[in-house]
């Protein structure tokens, strides 16, 4: 079993201490998004757990934490997002300088455990395509020879993300609808500086333009980049209750929902940051889940 933590919140930026506290345990419980008075009780002791994903914006409230986990038994893997967004965009997101430092320090416990999330790709009048070259060819060059994976992928246009984004056009942060052919040219282009700097580029869930750019396609739940870590294989297929675009395999997530405190305008999994704020303040590191 692949433990996810989490799709739904930044578990190694907020929620560190509960996680040690479960993995010590040797379980937790997570509420059912559907429904929430179902409750799942998920084991999280080592001979039951193959890896654990990490996604993360900010990995260093776990980092003192790894040499435990690894103690424990536990296999570590990291998907950890660095973007260089305008504070109107991502207003409480480490910035590129403290983010590039604590990725170096996580490459350094955990050598080629770690994939860079270029993700996603927020395309306005203010972060138009030439915008996105330029800021990614300077974090490609800064992070070169931390990683050799970067995952992209653009915007979907969810309700509540378009909701949440409409009051910044007046700030100059209004759609910027490319069409595909310039799409096309902005994948090549990163795929192009991913490589001179030792990276292969995927696509998250897109596989049109994939397909049409030649590249491969991501598994961010990866169970052959993870086996060849493990040393051993892991027959596993794809998640069905991920997207049917989805490539990654099967994982339990252990997060919850309106978690989050980066405040993302653009994010999927925040509904409300009220709600997200009330949430973490009111949380206690000792329960048995989020």
């Amino acid at each position: 079993m692949i433990i996810s933590a989490s799709r739904r919140t930044d578990i190694p930026a907020f929620y560190a201490r509960w996680l040690v506290n479960r993995l010590r345990a040797g379980f937790c419980e997570v509420v059912s998004p559907f429904n929430a008075a179902q409750v799942s009780r998920v084991s999280l002791a080592p001979e039951d757990v193959d890896a654990i994903v990490f996604w993360t914006r900010d990995p260093r409230p776990l980092l003192p934490h790894l040499p435990e986990l690894r103690a424990m038994g536990h296999e570590p893997f990291f998907l950890f997002t660095v973007l260089a967004n305008p504070r109107e965009l991502d207003p409480k997101c480490p910035a590129p300088d403290v983010s590039v430092p604590a990725f170096a320090a996580l490459a350094a416990a955990l050598p080629a455990r770690i994939t860079w999330r270029y993700d996603p790709i927020v395309l306005t009048e203010k972060t138009p395509p030439d915008w996105h070259r330029a800021a990614f060819a300077r974090l490609a060059h800064r992070l070169a020879g931390l990683t050799d994976r970067v995952v992209v992928s653009f915007l979907e246009p969810y309700r509540k993300i378009a909701g949440r984004m409409k009051p910044l056009a007046a700030q100059g942060f209004a759609p910027f609808p490319p069409d595909e052919e310039e799409r096309l040219r902005l994948l090549f282009d990163l795929r192009d500086m991913a490589a001179a700097h030792g990276m292969r580029l995927m696509t998250c869930c897109q596989p049109e333009l994939y397909q049409e750019a030649g590249i491969t396609p991501a598994r961010c739940v990866d169970p052959d980049w993870i086996a060849a870590r493990l040393g051993r294989p892991l027959a596993l297929g794809k998640d069905p209750h991920q997207r049917p675009r989805c490539g990654c395999a099967p994982s339990k997530d252990i997060g919850a929902y309106d978690r989050c405190l980066f405040g993302c305008r653009y994010c999927y999994a925040t509904s409300s940051f009220e709600r997200a704020r009330t949430a973490f303040a009111r949380h206690d590191p000792g329960v048995t889940m989020l």
